[in-house]
């Protein structure tokens, strides 16, 4: 990869994202990251479509927020509804957003229901598929000025594609079959194991067979955790 990229620019991180080989690597480079332009924490958002009822802690892929508080935003807010998440769909542009923006409602404010003040969105996107995503820098300093949000910007870019490469990109599927895959999409629309049989011509014992073998195959315990577990690792969207 590095003879690939060796006419990118990484500047301090070159060293770094180099040598990551993991999850647990990309997530110190991220918390570093934040650390180093003043916040708290980061987040990295997989975007789906922009009328999906989806929640919050289903889309991060990769985060450090304090434990629990994506989960408690989930049972009071719906993330799909928010300014924020729609904003993303509409704009490929970096953004800042603070509580005390003008015109804030804080009925739909992301940032107040999560007990922040400052919120840096870095849109970026998988080379190899172009599926869309989002790093997401909080905290509760001071503005960012011009030159640090594109500084911080560059970097999260340059990170994102070494985490994509080496975490997301290779987890992709989950060794799932095409038709385990079919079956999989029809489940997250909320179809039956009786409604898929006839969308897909098999019998409803082996939809259920296929089920039980994608619940194994993504080491979870129910259809809920399957579905999140699969948009969050980018199986399905």
């Amino acid at each position: 990869m590095a003879a690939l990229l060796e006419n990118h620019r990484r500047y301090d991180l070159r060293d770094e994202l180099e040598k990551a080989l993991n999850r647990v690597d990309f997530f110190r480079i991220f918390h570093t990251m934040a650390l180093r332009f003043g916040f708290s924490h980061f987040g990295i958002l997989q975007l789906g479509n922009e009328n999906d009822a989806c929640m919050l802690s289903t889309r991060l892929v990769l985060h450090d927020l304090p434990s629990g508080l994506a989960e408690e935003y989930d049972k009071r807010h719906r993330f799909g509804d928010s300014v924020f998440y729609k904003t993303l769909h509409r704009s490929a542009i970096s953004s800042v957003w603070r509580t005390d923006d003008p015109g804030c409602d804080a009925n739909q404010n992301l940032l107040v229901q999560l007990g922040f003040e400052l919120l840096v969105s870095v849109p970026v996107h998988a080379a190899s598929t172009g599926a869309r995503y989002a790093v997401l820098f909080l905290g509760d300093g001071e503005d960012i000025d011009r030159a640090e949000h594109v500084a911080l910007a560059y970097d999260a870019i340059a990170a994102f594609d070494y985490f994509y490469r080496v975490a997301l990109a290779n987890k992709a599927g989950m060794g799932l079959t095409p038709r385990e895959t079919e079956i999989l999409k029809w489940i997250s629309h909320g179809k039956t194991a009786s409604e898929i049989a006839l969308i897909v011509s098999v019998s409803e014992h082996t939809v259920n067979s296929h089920t039980a073998t994608i619940l194994k195959k993504l080491d979870v315990v129910n259809r809920t955790q399957m579905v999140a577990k699969a948009i969050r690792e980018q199986i399905i969207q």
